[in-house]
C-alpha cells in the first residue's frame, strides 16, 4: 500500500439530506477520516443523472466514456479516483432508490475508462422502513449489490443495514453507528 491517503467516495441515493442513510453515511465517514483517508460525499439524490439508454456506445473499443451529457460526467473522474465506494441508501419499495439504480446502471461505462474501474472496495450502508430485513426489500437491495459487484470484481468490505421507520430514528441504534464507524476505518485502511 502506498504512503497516500486512501480516497473514499460517498454516493448518497436518499432523497432526505438529513435522514437515517445520511446518520450512517456521516458516521462512516467521520470514522475514514479520523483513520486518514481523504473522503468526499455526493448527495447523487438530487444529481441530474439520466437512465442509461442502452446505446451501448460506451463499449465501443475506441469509445471514451458514456455518451450522455449530464452530471455523471463529472462523476465518472471521481469514481474512478477513488479506492472505494461508499453506497447509501433507504430501501423505497423493496428495493434501492430510483436515483440510486439510475446511478448503478450508468457504471455500466466504466468498463471502457481505463484499466480495472472496478476494481475498489465497497461499502454499503442501508436503512429500511421495516422491522425485517426480509419483509421490507433490504434483502434485495443488498443481493442487487452483491450480485453486481461480485460480477465486476469489485471487493464488498461491508453492509451495514438497519431498521429505522422515522427519519434520524437510526442516531438512536449505537450498535449500527458502531458498525458504520468500523466500515469506515476498514475501508481507510484497505
Amino acid at each position: 500500500m502506498s504512503n497516500e491517503p486512501r480516497k473514499v467516495l460517498i454516493l448518497q441515493g436518499s432523497p432526505r439530506k438529513n435522514g437515517n442513510t445520511a446518520l450512517l453515511a456521516s458516521r462512516l465517514a467521520e470514522s475514514a477520516r479520523l483513520t486518514g483517508a481523504q473522503v468526499e460525499s455526493l448527495y447523487i439524490h438530487g444529481m441530474d443523472i439520466k437512465p442509461c439508454q442502452a446505446c451501448w456506445k460506451c463499449q465501443d473499443p475506441a469509445a471514451k466514456g458514456c455518451v450522455i451529457q449530464d452530471d455523471m460526467q463529472q462523476v465518472f473522474p471521481k469514481l474512478i479516483e477513488a479506492d472505494a465506494w461508499v453506497i447509501a441508501t433507504p430501501v423505497h419499495w423493496f428495493n434501492m432508490t430510483a436515483q440510486t439504480k439510475l446511478w448503478m446502471d450508468r457504471c455500466f461505462a466504466l468498463a471502457r475508462y481505463g484499466k480495472r474501474p472496478f476494481k475498489k472496495n465497497i461499502g454499503i450502508l442501508i436503512a429500511f422502513g421495516d422491522s425485517d430485513a426480509f419483509r421490507s426489500g433490504a434483502v434485495n437491495a443488498i443481493r442487487c449489490f452483491q450480485d453486481s459487484f461480485n460480477y465486476v470484481g469489485a471487493t464488498i468490505a461491508g453492509i451495514v443495514y438497519a431498521s429505522a421507520t422515522k427519519a434520524g430514528e437510526i442516531g438512536e441504534n449505537a450498535e449500527v453507528l458502531a458498525e458504520a464507524e468500523r466500515l469506515g476505518k476498514k475501508l481507510a485502511e484497505m
